[in-house]
């Protein structure tokens, strides 16, 4: 049975906690998805409680070329010629009392979504979960000079009138679905309302990606209601901005790219979300070309 995967470790006393979700793998590009949520699980003082079997989730032997194969086979770690570790898929739920949190960190599972995803919906029905979040990440053409934008998708219409003060762009998309959005349709028929932030991170840069990092926990800990001291992420993401900067400066093709990249976000911002500021200035007869 899928829900023999699932291992309560204990039974924390919560009043109607909001559940957040972070997956490696698809849709955490710059390590946003899987980098927020272990930023969160660091500085609330959360305690594991639950997780999730990883056998039969997941595809280990997959054939193609190494950098391929490498996304799907578990990690080992081998020194002076000693096996010291061989890591599978983690599934894991933490949850923090003083905020009435639970927090989810896994690897999107390859395999038989409807059983993972019972597992999930299982949780939030013994622990009273009535909302669940996401967050996580791709890659895109944006400037990493420029606050990433938050985009959102939603499994009920009427939970935009909470969010829409947040300043998240609501997503337009058409293309591959991950376990995710198997989980925002199904929501709603296990009695829950999901509401799911993604940010694109700039195509350019590889490797995580702190600034997206602290932006998405900075944003998420706003709508969660949820004080966190991110000092120290900020500190990263200013650093990782300022190394970046220097490595730019010695590429002019990637320059002169990124301030194209640049004026297009701006001119974007500057017509679709200033509008009325837009309209006045003209009123006033200022040029804007």
């Amino acid at each position: 049975m899928a829900l023999d995967k699932l291992r309560i470790l204990k039974r924390p006393k919560l009043c109607e906690p909001r559940m957040l979700l972070g997956f490696s793998g698809w849709m955490d590009a710059g390590e946003v998805s899987s980098g927020t949520v272990n930023s969160l699980i660091d500085r609330l003082d959360t305690v594991k409680f639950a997780e999730i079997a990883s056998d039969g989730f997941y595809i280990c032997s997959f054939p193609g070329p190494m950098e391929m194969t490498a996304l799907f086979r578990p990690h080992t770690k081998i020194v002076d010629g000693v096996v010291k570790s061989f890591e599978v898929a983690r599934n894991e739920f933490y949850y923090s009392s003083e905020h009435n949190l639970i927090l989810f960190l896994g690897k999107e599972p390859n395999l038989h979504w409807p059983d993972f995803a019972d597992c999930i919906f299982s949780v939030c029905s013994q622990f009273g979960v009535s909302t669940v979040y996401f967050a996580g990440s791709i890659a895109g053409l944006v400037p990493h000079t420029r606050e990433p934008k938050l985009f959102c998708s939603l499994s009920d219409e009427n939970l935009k009138d909470n969010l829409q003060h947040y300043g998240v762009n609501f997503a337009n998309y058409e293309g591959p679905a991950s376990i995710v959005t198997y989980l925002t349709v199904n929501a709603s028929s296990h009695g829950l309302g999901m509401a799911n932030f993604v940010t694109t991170v700039p195509a350019y840069v590889q490797g995580s990606n702190p600034k997206c990092i602290e932006t998405m926990a900075r944003r998420l800990s706003g709508i969660l209601d949820v004080h966190v001291e991110l000092d120290d992420l900020r500190l990263m993401s200013d650093e990782f901005e300022k190394k970046l900067g220097e490595v730019v400066k010695d590429q002019p093709e990637l320059a002169e790219n990124i301030q194209k990249l640049e004026e297009d976000y701006d001119n974007e911002i500057f017509n679709h979300e200033m509008g009325d500021l837009k309209d006045w200035l003209e009123q006033q007869g200022i040029r804007l070309d």
